[in-house]
């Protein structure tokens, strides 16, 4: 009889400054955590010269829930510094890092960890998904940075924001500005794969002004160059020409969506004009309508569907379609 497979056990890690407002839906989250094949052994909170209620926020939660520790770093000296102090205290061999401004979805740490299964897997990252809406042109731009760096891990892993990683290393160099950039390159040095989690999906807020959106992509980009000349890692979004493929399939998508919105108006002009001939000059209000037929399909089976093979779906509505071709005749 084949025995079961001891769980993956992890210490999870949130560097935190100034997170009042976030950091306690971010705990009541890592402590409901739907898990099953993984065990969180500690959730471990560094706390960076934080001038608000961060620390007390955190400390309100140690009675409830004997994993959680503390870490209270007195000045502010970045976040690699605060990584270091996590490393030093976390005592599993899978590590997983959270930004303290994000939020996981229930099932993160599990979707996250369970690859680890593999043996060949060194680290992975999450899906980063963020929950200011669209509606002005900074929000429009994170959405679509995001989504765009979400098909480039799908082809080269760029991880953030929350990954996971095997203890590959005891600390980082406290000249590096790009940790999880840093992380990836011991990994890769070592001979492990960086994965892509996209089921772990985590939520963060982008900036919303151009000034701040600016900024980030700035320090980024400046940070990914030092990693580059000094430690000689290039990351997957520092190689144009990839970035330059997934941005001409955006602006393709975009062409389209701009052609079925000009169909859409000549569609809907046209049906209006035929309206109003029938109205004006024909006089016939469509008290018994002209039907569309394809619209007499079952809704509960077309639903049911959309959560089914998606390959069963054409075959089934080219079946209703000449049922419907049938009976109308």
């Amino acid at each position: 009889m084949t025995q079961p497979r001891p769980p993956l056990r992890c210490s999870v890690g949130i560097t935190a400054y100034n997170e009042e407002d976030n950091i306690g839906p971010l705990l009541d989250a890592l402590i409901d955590q739907h898990l099953h094949d993984v065990v969180i052994s500690e959730i471990i909170v560094v706390a960076s010269g934080c001038t608000d209620n961060t620390a007390s926020i955190v400390r309100s939660y140690l009675a409830r829930d004997p994993r959680l520790q503390l870490i209270e770093q007195p000045e502010r000296r970045g976040k690699t510094s605060a990584i270091n102090l996590f490393l030093q205290a976390a005592s599993e061999q899978i590590l997983v890092l959270e930004s303290g401004d994000t939020v996981p979805h229930e099932n993160a740490v599990e979707n996250l960890v369970r690859v680890f299964r593999d043996e060949t897997v060194g680290m992975t990252g999450a899906h980063k998904i963020p929950v200011n809406t669209p509606d002005h042109l900074v929000g429009l731009f994170t959405h679509l940075r995001l989504r765009m760096e979400h098909e480039l891990c799908l082809d080269i892993p760029r991880l953030g924001e929350m990954i996971a990683f095997r203890r590959v290393l005891e600390q980082i160099p406290p000249d590096v500005a790009m940790d999880e950039a840093f992380v990836e390159a011991i990994v890769i040095r070592h001979g492990l794969r960086v994965v892509y989690s996209p089921d772990a999906i985590v939520y963060n807020t982008g900036p919303d002004t151009i000034g701040d959106f600016v900024r980030q992509r700035r320090r980024n980009h400046a940070g990914h160059l030092y990693l580059n000349r000094k430690y000689g890692h290039q990351v997957a979004s520092i190689q144009n020409r990839r970035v330059a493929k997934i941005a001409l399939r955006e602006v393709w998508g975009a062409i389209q969506l701009v052609y079925s919105l000009i169909l859409l108006a000549v569609l809907e002009g046209w049906s209006r004009l035929l309206g109003w001939y029938d109205f004006m000059v024909k006089r016939d209000r469509h008290v018994v309508w002209d039907m569309a037929m394809t619209q007499k399909q079952n809704v509960q089976e077309l639903r049911d569907l959309d959560g089914g093979d998606a390959e069963l779906r054409p075959m089934a509505l080219s079946q209703r379609s000449k049922g419907s071709q049938q009976a109308a005749r």
